[in-house]
């Protein structure tokens, strides 16, 4: 017997979520995304972007206000520590 995750396959789950993470850190550009240049940075496609969003934001890892997308300072301190990393 199989067993289906509850998260979408395609782009989804903890590797979606790490991959947001290390574009909303990235020092070489805004804060702030939208989760149209989320979407066109990690490639696939928006369901699954805005389950992996839903869950790093009931977590407190991202800012959600409207249409944009920022790491939560929590994350962005531990980015400074040295604590997030490939």
């Amino acid at each position: 017997m199989t067993t289906r995750s509850r998260e979408p396959r395609a782009g989804g789950g903890s590797r979606l979520e790490r991959a947001i993470i290390l574009q909303l850190i990235r020092d070489d550009r805004d804060a702030n995304w939208s989760r149209e240049e989320l979407l066109t940075e990690l490639g696939g496609e928006m369901p699954p972007l805005e389950y992996a969003l839903a869950r790093l934001q009931d977590v407190g890892v991202v800012s959600v206000l409207g249409e944009q997308v920022s790491a939560s300072p929590a994350a962005r301190r531990l980015d400074e520590l040295g604590l997030i990393g490939l």
